[in-house]
């Protein structure tokens, strides 16, 4: 509870950080920002010629296009990747601020998971956009992108605080959170649908345990299946038992060893 006092106390300080971490980025680039949104627009649209026009993947099960079926998983993957990733290098990266005493170093993940926040934002304006060129009217679920989106700030939050502690004392840590982040892309999963492949049922339930399949799934619910988070209450009841013990755990880990971050950095 310190550490939400020290965050809430601290939310001015919070929103200039993130605001200049997302501007400094880019900054020595020549195209600055644009950086930001052009990298995974070119990756999506790489995804969308090797599965639609290499593997011949074209409608899914709702009827809906496949590219319009990825865009709305890999939207949430992307923000939850970049989010996790960046937070977990954060001290690293503001080592010079860690050093001062006066300094709250419980705002540096927040700080990191604001600048990815700015760039979801956009994609799900852009995402939007999209599936209404394309034919296909925005339906009223989509209004809970909202909370969903909520949803994956909460778990990256709770990931972010226990990656970032333990970086700083292993350093692999972070080429392991990388990895595992790859790993996840394919294993939530993001690239193909689950209802059309036949696998073992222990298989497809032990995959539906990563809490961020029911971020992807929601953003698919909002976007193109027109489901309210209500109705999957048992998905929503383990979302936010198992991202409370996360959270749980992240802030304790942080809170006993960030008295030690200053000596390893």
């Amino acid at each position: 509870m310190n550490i939400f006092r020290e965050l809430w106390k601290n939310k001015d300080l919070v929103w200039k950080l993130g605001k200049n971490d997302f501007k400094t980025k880019y900054a020595g680039s020549y195209f600055g920002i644009l950086w930001a949104f052009v990298q995974p627009m070119v990756t999506i649209l790489i995804y969308i010629f090797i599965f639609q026009f290499g593997f011949r993947v074209m409608d899914t099960p709702n009827g809906y296009p496949y590219a319009l079926w990825l865009i709305a998983g890999i939207i949430p993957w992307f923000f939850f990747s970049e989010g996790v990733i960046n937070a977990t290098n954060c001290l690293l990266e503001y080592s010079y601020l860690v050093k001062k005493v006066v300094f709250k170093i419980s705002v540096l993940p927040l700080v990191k998971i604001l600048s990815a926040l700015f760039v979801h934002l956009f994609f799900i304006v852009f995402s939007v956009v999209v599936y209404f060129l394309m034919g296909k009217t925005p339906i009223i679920q989509m209004i809970q992108l909202g909370y969903y989106t909520i949803c994956a700030i909460c778990l990256i939050t709770a990931l972010a605080y226990f990656t970032c502690s333990i970086v700083p004392f292993f350093r692999d840590f972070g080429t392991i959170i990388n990895i595992l982040m790859q790993v996840g892309m394919w294993a939530c999963p993001i690239m193909w649908d689950m209802s059309t492949f036949h696998m073992p049922e222990k298989i497809a339930f032990l995959l539906k345990l990563n809490p961020m399949f029911y971020v992807v799934q929601g953003y698919r619910d909002s976007f193109m299946d027109g489901i309210w988070f209500w109705e999957r209450p048992g998905m929503t009841l383990y979302f936010w038992v198992i991202t409370v013990l996360l959270g749980i755990v992240g802030f304790t880990v942080f809170r006993r060893l960030r008295v030690h971050f200053s000596d390893v950095l």
